[in-house]
């Protein structure tokens, strides 16, 4: 059964949540308040059917607490199928905390939000997202140990930042569904359009330049852009007009819902393979890709190799075991793209089928 905490007013105005939540698959929805440290946060725990739930901590601002929900939700599901597809031995789970306009007291936040981590049970273990910091993770990680992000992680004491591995995850992944679906081994001379160059994008966009490829960058942040145009020579576009520069690959970085209705018909891209989570504002939308014949790696799986970091420092597992999990990721995007081939349906549609056979 799905398990709910809302105060009075929130239910009664989300009477249809638990049929959200059963269609979804969902196990638990989790609220915290906390009037003193100014804690406003959502725990979303999709599965534990492999294990506790892992995901990270999301501080943003949200327009409503209904958006923040749906985040939550949506990103609690992918890491669950994520970490099935990975073989990990984990669950999905995703926190949101609504970022006020004014922070009083930051590490106050945090600890009151790692005794709301603690209060589950283990059930959720944290990591480092959008808007949070190491320091931050560090915070919680004084009243719980259900922290997989910390400054000095794993038997090595290593950074526990997973955005260089959420890259190198990315670039095996762009790898494998070039040589399916272009034929190419290598990507010399490939044009490769990449929206947002920050945590993940930059290395990414550093792998390919090495690799050989030639570059159009996108970011909100114009020193994120300059950086780019300065160390690898790319080609600066505006973030919003990205998707329509003629290349081979499209590499969305930043925000989720980027491929959608609007901008699907403009993109001249033959491949799409990037970072960014939930890239489909729908699911129909892979459809609408398939039909251009756009290839497209579903992006749980592509961006998984922060989470594989994330879990095999959490879990102490060896370095050797990260990496060749990360690896992995080349062989599940070209099964997946095979599959998809042969069963004439969408690439988005065979990886949640392979998720779902796992996690069943």
């Amino acid at each position: 059964m799905a398990t709910l905490e809302l105060d009075a007013a929130t239910a009664v105005a989300s009477l249809d949540i638990f049929d959200h939540l059963r269609d979804e698959g969902f196990g638990e929805l989790h609220f915290r308040v906390d009037p003193i440290s100014g804690l406003n946060a959502i725990i979303a725990i999709h599965s534990t059917k492999r294990g506790p739930a892992l995901g990270g901590c999301r501080f943003v601002h949200y327009d409503s607490s209904q958006a923040a929900i749906t985040d939550a939700m949506r990103l609690a599901k992918g890491m669950s199928y994520k970490a099935a597809v990975c073989g990990l031995p984990l669950g999905g789970g995703k926190a949101v905390i609504l970022k006020p306009a004014k922070i009083a007291d930051r590490p106050a936040l945090f600890r009151a939000f790692g005794r709301f981590v603690q209060d589950l049970g283990g059930r959720y273990i944290t990591a480092l997202d959008s808007g949070t910091q190491l320091t931050d993770m560090d915070i919680a990680a004084e009243v719980t140990p259900y922290v997989a992000s910390k400054t000095h992680m794993g038997q090595n004491n290593d950074d526990g930042d997973p955005a260089p591995y959420t890259a190198k995850g990315t670039f095996r992944g762009l790898e494998a569904i070039v040589k399916h679906s272009l034929k190419r081994s290598d990507l010399k001379g490939l044009r490769v359009a990449i929206q947002g160059v920050g945590a993940v994008g930059y290395p990414l966009a550093k792998a390919l330049h090495e690799a050989g490829a030639s570059l159009w960058v996108a970011d909100v942040n114009t020193e994120a852009t300059a950086r780019c145009e300065k160390e690898f020579g790319a080609k600066v576009v505006d973030f919003h007009e990205i998707h329509r520069v003629d290349c081979d690959i499209l590499s969305p970085c930043a925000l989720g819902a980027t491929l959608n209705d609007h901008t699907i018909p403009e993109i001249q891209a033959k491949v799409i393979a990037g970072c960014a989570n939930n890239q489909l504002a729908e699911d129909r939308h892979g459809q609408m890709l398939k039909d251009l014949k756009i290839a497209y790696a579903p992006d749980f799986v592509i961006n998984a190799g922060g989470l594989i970091h994330a879990a095999t420092q959490y879990l102490h597992h060896s370095d050797a075991k990260a990496a060749q999990h990360i690896e992995n990721i080349y062989d599940a995007i070209y099964t997946i793209c095979e599959r998809a081939e042969r069963l004439n349906q969408p690439t988005n549609i065979i990886a949640n089928q392979l998720a779902e056979e796992r996690l069943k």
